[in-house]
């Protein structure tokens, strides 16, 4: 298959255009002026340091888009690398990131209007009303850019052109070789000048302007983000990750250097006129060697460039919180596409909200600049931090892009990132008191919210893609008591399917009863019997790429040796024999084990001859709860891996059950048959006289049943009688699920 034809349609040039598109401009003409404020001309200084940083940062991205080459970026990394719950909170400040930086930018887009309309009005010899000189208009004009946007976005899916990209570029261009033509004609001393006093509030300022500014070089990332469309992604995402960033570079510290020379009266400073008018000052130091040409060429720029960069971050965080949706970490109905636009048109609407609120919150584009370039230097700290966990774990030896210097690379830009933050946090109160309630806010809706739908559709993917586990630095351990050499095979195939190939573990454990007049140092003849049986189930799990364990102890009693071996080798799940049944029921050790492990526990039955391997078809009867959800996705993902076909999710209720109740039912158990199963499940819900007679029908029809068991106490009966009815009347293979309490 050609990259083309598999969606991957940018080369270097189209990624490197993604990129600059997104750092240049923005970013530059909205704080240059609170950068000069608080560093005078050092904010060259604090631009670049800026820059060390952000291709530092750049180094781990490039990385970790050679080892995932898909879209997503940051959040992907985190999916791949971490636990669910810390890629929640990690997609969480990067959906954050970029609401701030549209906030950013939407506000930045109503500064600059409103400076056209001041200097328009001014020159009809007009002044403005009161009313438009307060902070009330700019806040309108930023909320009707962003309902533009969104309304735009949700018609049709764009980011941004690269005609804009380029006519930027060529704006900047003229202002720094302009600036640079004046500055020859200018007497000498003019740049000693303007460079002096280089830093007047000293390193403090330096690192206050570094963390105002950060924002302006955030963009890099949105390469990552578009991973999956980037052809030959290990090489031309890096190159063109640090292509954007030394264009950027190249606009960015010329131009600051011009404005802090040829910009500035020779009875001022870069620092004070930044101080008068922070907003403006590009605009009115450009003005002061171009006339009111470089004013309004100044102007089109910005607001060309504020408006793209705000459309280019609406549309990153609504992809954001798209591909967080399809994970279940936010509702689930933001995954939807309309119908007729065929846009994520939920997540494009749930996006401008926070926007809306946000643009309500911060006062002005300085503070939108600290809260968005402290949150981006969290999020990407997370970034260096994942690069070195995921290299640790699975290596880099068939990476196109590594890391150079590892590990210190990526731990001198982690440790940079979020000590810039953290300064950041501590200068700015209202950034670091925002990030830690949205934060506060996440961890919150988290726990009560989605956590339960998230973990499910975690499990799946675990075992539909068993390289996350390691990814993620867990090795599961799977433990199989075998006793009937009949049963051992089909007992260790259920185990290898539960413990992913390279990464599980296998234990299997033959516990012999001594006789009762038995004395150590006696010969025992079931030791023999227990080696030949576990021999035999290592054949079948080694025949499965795995590196099985096998263990024999003698105890009196199995059941408690069972526990305590699954409980010193800390098992992540225990794979059982149904065991004996009798006219009157289970034997009741099972059901005593049951309520006293702490394990997630998977009971086998399974006729003569099953085998895990032939399994096609799978029944999975469920009555609308979700206490087993997360272990049966598991499961389920694992049987898909091993060559089942269909999977039946089905609910059979009474025949008088209401037709609203039947409806809500249906629709219950197709949103848990698209977590556990996605794209592979069909749901049915149907209304039968006698429940327990259909399901032992249906069961017939399928290869293995998949049932849950609800842990009870004790005192009461885990396996009831419909379990029972089944085994009995069936003879397919039959799985009982009960997850950990």
């Amino acid at each position: 298959m050609t990259d083309s034809s598999s969606g991957r349609h940018l080369g270097l040039f189209g990624a490197t255009a993604i990129g600059v598109g997104a750092i240049v401009g923005g970013g530059i003409l909205a704080l240059a002026g609170v950068a000069f404020a608080s560093a005078g001309p050092g904010a060259m200084l604090a631009f670049a340091a800026n820059g060390v940083i952000a291709i530092i940062t750049a180094l781990s991205f490039a990385e970790m888009s050679a080892r995932f080459p898909e879209s997503g970026g940051t959040y992907t990394f985190a999916k791949k690398v971490l636990s669910v719950q810390a890629a929640f909170m990690v997609g969480w400040v990067v959906w954050f990131a970029s609401i701030v930086a549209a906030v950013l930018y939407a506000l930045g887009f109503a500064t600059f209007a409103m400076l056209i309309v001041e200097r328009l009005a001014s020159g009809l010899g007009h002044d403005l009303p009161a009313w438009m000189s307060g902070r009330m208009p700019i806040l309108a004009l930023a909320l009707a850019a962003t309902a533009a946007y969104t309304a735009s976005l949700v018609r049709r899916s764009q980011g941004g052109g690269r005609i804009e990209t380029i006519g930027k570029i060529v704006v900047f261009m003229i202002l720094i070789v302009a600036g640079v033509w004046v500055l020859f004609g200018r007497p000498e001393g003019t740049i000693s000048s303007g460079m002096t006093p280089f830093l007047p509030f000293g390193l403090a300022g330096l690192a206050q302007a570094m963390g105002y500014t950060f924002i302006a070089l955030q963009g890099f990332d949105l390469i990552a983000a578009v991973g999956g469309e980037v052809r030959d992604p290990g090489r031309t995402i890096p190159r063109a990750m640090l292509l954007s960033l030394a264009v950027a570079l190249a606009v960015y510290l010329p131009l600051l250097f011009v404005l802090a020379t040829a910009g500035v009266p020779a009875d001022s400073t870069i620092g004070e006129m930044a101080s008068q008018s922070p907003d403006a000052v590009v605009a009115v130091a450009v003005e002061h060697y171009l006339g009111s040409v470089g004013f309004w060429l100044v102007m089109v720029a910005a607001v060309l460039s504020m408006l793209s960069a705000l459309q280019a971050n609406l549309y990153a965080a609504s992809r954001i919180a798209l591909t967080m949706a399809r994970d279940r970490n936010l509702p689930a109905h933001w995954s939807h596409l309309d119908r007729t636009h065929h846009t994520p048109a939920n997540a494009v609407m749930a996006t401008a909200v926070p926007v809306a609120v946000t643009l309500a919150v911060l006062p002005d584009v300085a503070a939108a600049g600290a809260v968005s370039s402290l949150i981006f230097l969290l999020a990407f700290a997370f970034v260096h931090g994942m690069s070195i966990l995921a290299r640790q774990r699975v290596g880099n030896d068939d990476l196109a892009f590594r890391v150079p210097l590892f590990p210190v690379v990526p731990a001198l830009g982690g440790l940079a990132c979020l000590a810039l933050a953290i300064f950041q946090g501590i200068v700015v109160p209202s950034a670091g008191v925002l990030a830690i309630a949205w934060l506060g806010l996440g961890f919150f809706l988290y726990v009560s919210v989605f956590a339960a739908r998230a973990k499910v559709v975690d499990a799946a993917s675990e075992a539909l893609d068993p390289e996350l586990i390691q990814l993620r630095g867990r090795r599961p351990l799977v433990l199989v008591p075998v006793a009937n050499p009949a049963r051992a095979e089909a007992l260790v195939e259920v185990a290898n399917a539960l413990a992913p190939p390279r990464v599980g573990r296998v234990l299997m454990l033959s516990v012999v009863r001594p006789p009762a007049s038995w004395e150590p140092g006696q010969e025992l003849p079931q030791v023999h019997d227990a080696q030949a049986i576990l021999e035999r189930a290592l054949t079948v799990s080694l025949s499965t790429r795995h590196a099985p364990e096998a263990l024999t102890t003698i105890a009196d009693d199995p059941n408690r040796e069972i526990v305590r071996v699954a409980e010193v080798h800390q098992c992540e799940s225990l794979v059982l024999g149904f065991g004996a049944i009798s006219e009157h029921g289970m034997e009741g050790h099972l059901e005593r084990m049951l309520s006293a492990i702490d394990f997630d526990v998977v009971i086998l039955r399974s006729p003569p001859e099953w085998r895990l391997s032939t399994v096609r078809s799978v029944l999975v009867p469920v009555g609308g709860r979700r206490d087993q959800s997360d272990l049966r996705a598991r499961l389920i993902g694992s049987l898909t891996r091993a060559g089942a076909e269909r999977i039946t999710y089905l609910n059979l209720l009474p025949r008088d059950t209401s037709e609203t109740d039947r409806i809500q039912a249906a629709r219950n158990l197709r949103h848990m048959a698209q977590d556990e199963a996605p794209e592979v499940a069909e749901a049915v819900v149907e209304r039968v006289d006698d429940v327990a007679g259909e399901l032992i029908g249906r069961a017939c029809d399928n290869d293995l049943v998949v049932l849950g068991l609800k842990r009870l106490t004790k005192h009461h009966k885990v396996v009831g009688d419909l379990v029972l009815r089944l085994a009995r009347e069936t003879t397919c293979g039959l799985i009982l699920i009960s997850r950990r309490g």
